[in-house]
C-alpha cells in the first residue's frame, strides 16, 4: 500500500468517527430534550392534580350549599320559616310538644313503644302534636343521617300528615332503624327502601324526585335551627302546656301521664 492511500484511509477513517461522533451527540441531545418535556409535563400535571385535589377539597359540601339555598316549605306546615309542625284535629284544645332526632336511638325504642298510641290519640282528637325536629347527632357523629331523614320527612309531609307519621314510624322501627354510629339515613336509596312501606309514597314520583334533589333540605337546616332555640337539650322530649312530661316505658304510662297533663 502507498503512502498516499495510507494516508486517505485514516483520513476517511477520522471522517467517519467525527460523523459518528455528531451523530451520538444529536441522539443523545434529543433524548435531553424528552426526559426535559416529560418532567415538565409530569411537573405540570402533578401541579393540575394537587390543584384540582385542593378545588375539591375547598368545594363546599351539599349541605353547606344548602344553607343558601331557596327555602322550600313542605305543605301542612305554617310559620315564618314553615317549621311549625301541628298535626291532628282542630278540635284537641292541647298540644302534646314532640322533640326527636331521626338517628337517636332512645327516640326509636319511644316510638316503637308509644308511636302507635300517640297516632291513635291524634286521630281521636285527644290532643295535636306539634313536632320538632333536631340534628344534633349529625354534629357529634360527623354525620349527615338525621338532616337528610328530617328533609325527607319534609316531603314526606308534603304529601300529606297521615304520611307524615306513617313514614317517621318506619324510619323509627326495629327492622329499619340503624345503630346510632352508622349513618345510614345519608343514603337517599335507604331513604327510599323505607318509604316504600307507606302507601302514600311508594312510588310517588314527586316524593322521590324531592328526597334525591334535597328539595327539602333548607327547611331540615331551619327546623333544626327552630330545635336549637327551644332550649331542649336532648331526644325524646315531651311537652304540654310548657311543661316536660316524663319519658314512660310503656302505652300505659304515657296514657296516664298524658290524661294527668291535659288536666292540669
Amino acid at each position: 500500500m502507498s503512502k498516499r492511500n495510507s494516508m486517505a484511509n485514516k483520513a476517511a477513517a477520522r471522517e467517519r468517527l467525527r460523523a459518528e461522533r455528531e451523530r451520538q451527540a444529536k441522539r443523545a441531545k434529543v433524548r435531553r430534550q424528552l426526559v426535559v418535556a416529560g418532567s415538565v409535563v409530569g411537573v405540570l400535571a402533578l401541579a393540575g392534580g394537587i390543584g384540582y385535589g385542593v378545588m375539591q377539597a375547598n368545594k363546599p359540601t351539599a349541605w353547606e350549599q344548602a344553607k343558601d339555598a331557596d327555602l322550600v316549605k313542605p305543605k301542612n306546615t305554617s310559620g315564618a320559616n314553615g317549621t311549625e309542625v301541628v298535626i291532628g284535629k282542630s278540635t284537641a284544645k292541647k298540644t302534646l310538644e314532640l322533640y326527636e332526632d331521626s338517628r337517636c336511638p332512645v327516640c326509636a325504642t319511644f316510638e316503637q313503644a308509644i308511636g302507635e298510641q300517640i297516632k291513635k290519640d291524634v286521630d281521636s282528637g285527644k290532643y295535636k302534636v306539634k313536632y320538632v325536629g333536631a340534628t344534633f347527632i349529625d354534629n357529634a357523629a360527623n354525620g349527615e343521617g338525621s338532616k337528610n331523614a328530617l328533609s325527607a320527612l319534609g316531603a314526606a309531609l308534603n304529601v300529606s300528615p297521615e304520611a307524615f307519621l306513617e313514614f317517621k314510624a318506619a324510619l323509627y322501627s326495629k327492622e329499619n332503624h340503624p345503630e346510632e354510629s352508622k349513618d345510614k339515613f345519608a343514603e337517599d336509596s335507604y331513604l327510599l327502601k323505607i318509604a316504600d312501606e307507606v302507601d302514600a309514597l311508594k312510588g310517588n314520583a314527586e316524593f322521590k324526585k324531592a328526597v334525591e334533589d334535597g328539595t327539602y333540605d333548607r327547611w331540615a337546616l331551619e327546623m333544626s335551627k327552630t330545635f336549637d332555640k327551644s332550649g331542649v337539650t336532648g331526644t325524646p322530649t315531651l311537652k304540654m302546656d310548657g311543661k316536660k312530661i316524663e319519658i314512660p316505658q310503656d302505652a300505659a304510662t304515657f296514657t296516664a301521664a298524658i290524661d294527668a297533663a291535659l288536666k292540669g
